[in-house]
């Protein structure tokens, strides 16, 4: 079946490589507390992922390659939540000030390092990412983060939206379940990104220079 499958997209052309920019960031999508933490609603044993986006950000700063930091806040109450909050009640625990929004040990943004906090699941909807990319003449975005099938899929469809090559480190993303993450890399590597191993981005980023 997955034969078929990979022959069929094989015909309609998907699977095409984009290739990598010249300029590139690292977007560290939603890596908080609340999905590490095994109290926590959205727990989701996504430790692996942590080890390699924090490998990847290391090679990133060597490299000088900017990297941009993104987490889901609400206002107390919750006004802001909109129908994401509706659709997931869990978000609860995003509110500012719950230590379930917090930093994982190991990950943290440095003083000069942008944060972009969202209220849905793309780190472009209702935020300045892509004007503030365009500025600093990015062309291309490394996405790390959590959810594969959430945010981070989403801000990948967002990202080649708004023009930027979207180049998904699969090793640096995780989900709950392995069907959603790998039934997601396997549609963003057929439709929207270049989905490659934390290898293959630790080679690219040793090639960079800014």
């Amino acid at each position: 079946m997955a034969d078929d499958l990979d022959a069929n997209y094989a015909r309609a052309g998907y699977h095409h490589r984009l290739g990598y920019g010249a300029r590139p960031a690292l977007l560290l999508v939603d890596f908080v507390e609340a999905y590490f933490e095994p109290t926590s609603p959205l727990y989701a044993g996504v430790d692996a992922a942590l080890a390699a986006a924090i490998r990847v950000l290391e090679a990133a700063r060597a490299a000088r390659v900017p990297a941009i930091f993104t987490n889901v806040v609400y206002t107390q109450g919750r006004f802001d939540g909109g129908i994401f909050h509706r659709k997931v009640p869990a978000l609860t625990c995003m509110e500012a000030g719950n230590p379930l929004g917090g930093w994982p040990k190991g990950l943290a943004p440095r003083a000069d390092e942008l944060v972009v906090s969202k209220q849905y699941p793309s780190a472009f909807f209702g935020t300045s990412l892509a004007s503030t990319l365009t500025a600093a003449r990015i062309d291309s975005v490394i996405l790390t983060g959590l959810t594969t099938s959430g945010c981070v899929r989403a801000t990948c469809v967002d990202a080649m939206s708004h023009g930027f090559v979207p180049i998904v480190v699969a090793d640096a993303c995780g989900d709950r379940a392995e069907g959603p993450h790998r039934a997601n890399l396997y549609d963003m590597s057929a439709k929207y990104a270049d989905v490659v191993t934390e290898a293959e981005i630790l080679d690219y980023l040793a090639t960079v220079t800014a």
